[in-house]
């Protein structure tokens, strides 16, 4: 199957690849991509999930959520069945295997607080941190804590959040923030913020964010974020941490 991942990426960059349709049965060592939100896909042995993984149920008083499931589509489940925990999947693109992969979230509410299992794997077999996990399995199907009620005001102070995130197409923050330290600030004290290169560049409204100008290619990606990394490391002796997932 072929698949354009600058039609699927919400940075609107990526290479035309044949990728695998992966099932529990037929998975080898393919690299498992959800929505491309966070991914700039410009080669590797890509797979993708049959679309037999997009579900939502409540069975054995658990949440039973498919990998490939969109945050959307969860987040409109709890909220119409009262279910707390995930406010802060409103507007925020990708699948659940894939933000349960970089553990998704906005500050201390993180998609893995509700996590009972990966593939009937229960969550003590799998670390978590800061936009961080140790999964290196395919996400097929993930069980959930049920926990009442679902908080409105929650999901208003999280987009208040986001007011100040930029329009243009991106992957999101481009890189982690450092313990005790900004990314945004520390690319803004470089230089770099409105800085482009070819067709991206650090956004004017958020400097943490690789924004498509409108003919951004990989190679341009890969530039920004690597001179971003030295000035930073020569100047602070910080290295930043990429939060986006590069799949070259």
């Amino acid at each position: 199957m072929i698949i354009d991942f600058s039609k699927l990426s919400t940075i609107k960059i990526g290479s035309k690849l044949d990728v695998k349709i992966v099932d529990i049965d037929n998975y080898n060592d393919e690299i498992i991509i959800g929505r491309a939100t966070n991914s700039l896909v410009c080669g590797g042995k890509i797979g993708v999930l049959n679309d037999k993984y997009d579900f939502i149920k409540i069975e054995d008083n658990y949440l039973k959520v498919g990998g490939k499931t969109k945050n959307s589509k969860l987040y409109n489940f709890v909220r119409k069945n009262n279910i707390g925990g995930f406010e802060f999947l409103s507007k925020l693109p990708g699948s659940i295997g894939g933000s349960l992969k970089m553990n998704a979230g906005m500050k201390e509410f993180e998609i893995s607080n509700n996590l009972v299992a990966i593939n009937k794997m229960d969550k003590t077999n799998f670390e978590f941190g800061y936009r961080y996990s140790n999964i290196n399995v395919p996400i097929f199907e993930v069980w959930f804590e049920i926990k009442k009620a679902f908080n409105q005001n929650l999901v208003e102070i999280f987009s208040k959040m986001r007011d100040n995130q930029p329009k243009l197409p991106s992957l999101g923050s481009a890189f982690k923030n450092p313990e005790g330290d900004f990314a945004g600030r520390l690319i803004e004290k470089v230089g770099l913020k409105g800085v482009k290169f070819g067709g991206v560049g650090f956004s004017e409204v958020h400097s943490n964010f690789l924004v498509n100008y409108g003919d951004g290619k990989c190679e341009d990606v890969l530039k920004a974020l690597q001179t971003a990394k030295k000035r930073v490391f020569e100047e602070f002796g910080i290295t930043l941490q990429e939060e986006i997932k590069l799949f070259l």
